[in-house]
C-alpha cells in the first residue's frame, strides 16, 4: 500500500540527515514528526493549501510535500542528496523505514472490513508496568484497559537479566503475582489479568531465567533485548528461543527500530518454521518505532503455519494505543482471528500457554 505521510516523513529525514547536526536538521526532524502524526492523508490537505496551518510544518516541507503529490517525486530532494554526496548513507536509512506506518495509514487500514476486528479484539499480552520500566500501577492499568473496552490483558514486565529496564527479582514477581491475584478477584467477572514476563533472550538463544522459575508465570514472551545492530546471522539464537520449552510468544522479533537499526538478522523462514510446529506465537509489536514484525513478514510467518499475538509494548496508558497499530499490520498480512492469540477465550490461551512446555 501507498503511505504517502510516510514517504514525506521519509524524504524529510532525507534532509535532516543532510543537515548534520544543526538547528535545521531539528526543525526537519520536527516537521517530519507532525507529518507522523496526522491522522488522514494528507493530499487533500495540499491541494486545499492548508497543509501550512498544521503545527510544525513549515514552507520548504509545504514545498517538498507538494513536489511529491503532484509530480510523484521530490526533485529539490533529489538534487539535495546529491550535492551532499551522502547517497550511500540515504540509502541505508531508506532500508531502516521499510514497512512502517503512518497514523493516516494505521485509520485508514482500520477502517477497511474483514479480519482482524479491532472491536472484538479482547486483550493486549505484553505491557510493562512500575514494577520494571513502566509508568502505571497494575490497578490503573485495569482501569484503562476497561475504558478501551478490554476484558483481559498480560503484564509482562522485564524479568530479571534485563537490569537496565528494572527487570523483576522472582522474589518481586511473587509480590506481583499476589496483587494480580487481589484485581482479578475484585474485577472477577469483569476483568482477567495474566501473569506474564518479558524474558531476554541470550545471544546464543537460551532464556535469562531458570525452567522452574518460569513455571511461576501463566505465559512466556521471549525478546531479543542485544546484539541488534550486529550483522551476522542470529537464526541459531532466534531458533534456540522459540525452541526452548515454555516460551508461549516471540516477542518483537527483529528489534529494529524506525529510522535507528534494522534489528537481528536471520533466516526468518526457518524460525517461522520451528516456532509453527511448536505454535510459539509471533509478535506484532505496535509500538509505533517497532511495528514488528511488519506485515508482509507477517504474512509469509502466516503462510507458514504460525500463530500470532498483536501487542502494544505500552509503557504508560497513552501506548495502549499501539495495539491498532498492530491490528493494521495484521489486516495488511489477512490473518485471520483464530490464529490471534488476542481474541481467544480464557481457557483456551491458558491451555495454549500451558502447552509451550510439552510441545
Amino acid at each position: 500500500m501507498r503511505d504517502v505521510n510516510l514517504e514525506l516523513a521519509s524524504l524529510l529525514y532525507d534532509m535532516a540527515a543532510i543537515a548534520g547536526d544543526s538547528q535545521r536538521a531539528w526543525g526537519y526532524k520536527r516537521a517530519a514528526k507532525a507529518v507522523l502524526r496526522i491522522d488522514r492523508d494528507i493530499t487533500p490537505l495540499i491541494t486545499a493549501y492548508t497543509f501550512k496551518a498544521i503545527s510544525g510544518i513549515g514552507p520548504t516541507t509545504d514545498r517538498i510535500a507538494r513536489e511529491l503529490i503532484l509530480d510523484g517525486h521530490c526533485a529539490f530532494v533529489e538534487r539535495a542528496v546529491q550535492e551532499s554526496g551522502q547517497q550511500q548513507e540515504i540509502a541505508r536509512l531508506h532500508n531502516l523505514r521499510r514497512q512502517y506506518l503512518s497514523r493516516a495509514a494505521v485509520k485508514e487500514v482500520l477502517s477497511r472490513k474483514g479480519s482482524p476486528s479491532r472491536a472484538r479484539y479482547r486483550g493486549d499480552f505484553q505491557m510493562h508496568s512500575i514494577w520494571s520500566d513502566g509508568a502505571e500501577t497494575l490497578e490503573s492499568i485495569v482501569n484503562a484497559c476497561l475504558e478501551r473496552g478490554w476484558s483481559c490483558a498480560g503484564v509482562t514486565d522485564h524479568s530479571y537479566g534485563l537490569s537496565i529496564a528494572g527487570g523483576m527479582s522472582m522474589a518481586r514477581a511473587v509480590e506481583q503475582h499476589a496483587e494480580i491475584d487481589a484485581l482479578n478477584r475484585k474485577y472477577g467477572g469483569r476483568f482477567r489479568m495474566f501473569k506474564g514476563i518479558e524474558a531476554n533472550i541470550r545471544a546464543d538463544g537460551t532464556i535469562d531465567m531458570e525452567p522452574q522459575e518460569m513455571r511461576q508465570f501463566e505465559f512466556i514472551v521471549a525478546s531479543p533485548h542485544s546484539a541488534l545492530r550486529k550483522s551476522i546471522d542470529q537464526t541459531a539464537r532466534m531458533v534456540g528461543a522459540v525452541s526452548q520449552p515454555g516460551v508461549s510468544i516471540l516477542g518483537h522479533p527483529q528489534g529494529r527500530v524506525f529510522n535507528l537499526r534494522l534489528g537481528v538478522l536471520a533466516d526468518w523462514s526457518h524460525v517461522f518454521e520451528v516456532a509453527a510446529r511448536r505454535q510459539v506465537a509471533i509478535e506484532i509489536d505496535g509500538s509505533w518505532a517497532r511495528q514488528d514484525v511488519p506485515y508482509e513478514l507477517a504474512a509469509q510467518a502466516l503462510e507458514q503455519g504460525c500463530i500470532f499475538a498483536l501487542d502494544s509494548d505500552a509503557h504508560s496508558h497513552p501506548e495502549f494505543d499501539f495495539a491498532d497499530i498492530a491490528i493494521a499490520h495484521a489486516k495488511l498480512a489477512a490473518i485471520p482471528q483464530a490464529r490471534i492469540v488476542n481474541y481467544w477465550s480464557e481457557k483456551k490461551f491458558l491451555e495454549w500457554a500451558a502447552g509451550a512446555w510439552d510441545r
